[in-house]
């Protein structure tokens, strides 16, 4: 199973949404309906199949709004669940459970979301060898989130920001002068344990990379036959990394070719909320 998120890194997203939901005066509509002690039980339900993650968004939502409430998890983060599957079930204060209900689906159904399109990336592409990635496309102030909900779909993480790794895009090499430079500014500036990435856009700059022994190169944008190329040239010395125009049409073609991972900001940017719903007793 997917190593769980501190709660350290969950709470302040949880805490900010909530305090989003509640504005200045609070959830008027439950203060005003029910009363003050109600007890309630309800069962957070996927209402489609899919890949689960996010469930500590709710726990901690919950206990933010009740820290007595009462929970017990059906599933866990990086299973499947069919529809009409319950993923757990809270006991607690009725105002709190309600004032808490779509702040913690929203961002349960955001994660399911990714996890679940991140699943048929990497189901597409089994047997080839290749990992699926997703970037740095993602909601801002979402990404240890969804890179998390990427990494219950099976998927791999590439850097979390501009300060854990190198990559060197076009727009660098362009600001350098060219590869050569780029390159040699790069390992001349960083220490032994900091990785370095260059993206390529033809065949021709991938030979001139390859001459400086990058950690990785990313392939923008490469036909099917180009990145059969690449991967002849670059004889396994290096991590090859296709990205570019990646749908679960292409995915496996791409796969095929003997790239070593697939990134694709699709996976965050444009992955469909998983329908979850929160019905009481």
């Amino acid at each position: 199973m997917t190593a769980a998120l501190p709660d350290l890194l969950i709470e302040p997203v949880v805490r900010a949404a909530l305090l989003e939901d509640l504005g200045r005066a609070g959830d008027v509509t439950a203060a005003a309906c029910i009363a003050p002690g109600t007890r309630m039980t309800a069962h957070v339900v996927a209402r489609q199949p899919g890949r689960i993650a996010g469930l500590d968004c709710v726990r901690i939502a919950a206990v933010l709004m009740d820290p007595a409430v009462e929970l017990i998890f059906v599933h866990r983060d990086g299973e499947d669940a069919a529809a009409g599957q319950r993923l757990a079930t809270l006991s607690g204060d009725a105002r709190a459970l309600l004032s808490a209900e779509r702040t913690a689906l929203n961002l349960l159904g955001r994660m399911c979301g990714v996890a679940t399109l991140t699943a048929a990336y990497v189901q597409a592409v089994r047997g080839t060898g290749a990992r699926i990635a997703c970037t740095r496309k993602t909601t801002p102030g979402l990404r240890a989130l969804e890179k998390y909900a990427v990494r219950c779909g099976g998927g791999a993480n590439h850097r979390f920001g501009l300060d854990d790794a190198i990559l060197i895009k076009d727009n660098h090499i362009a600001a350098c002068g060219g590869v050569g430079p780029a390159m040699e500014r790069a390992r001349a500036s960083v220490g032994h344990l900091m990785s370095v990435e260059i993206e390529v856009d033809t065949l021709a700059q991938l030979e001139e990379a390859l001459a400086y022994a990058p950690d990785a190169i990313l392939l923008d944008n490469f036909s099917l036959a180009d990145l059969g190329l690449a991967v002849g040239m670059a004889k396994g010395k290096t991590v090859l990394e296709a990205s570019g125009g990646v749908t679960l049409q292409t995915v496996r073609a791409i796969a095929q070719t003997g790239v070593d991972v697939i990134s694709s900001g699709a996976l965050t940017h444009s992955a469909p909320v998983l329908d979850v719903a929160l019905d009481a007793d």
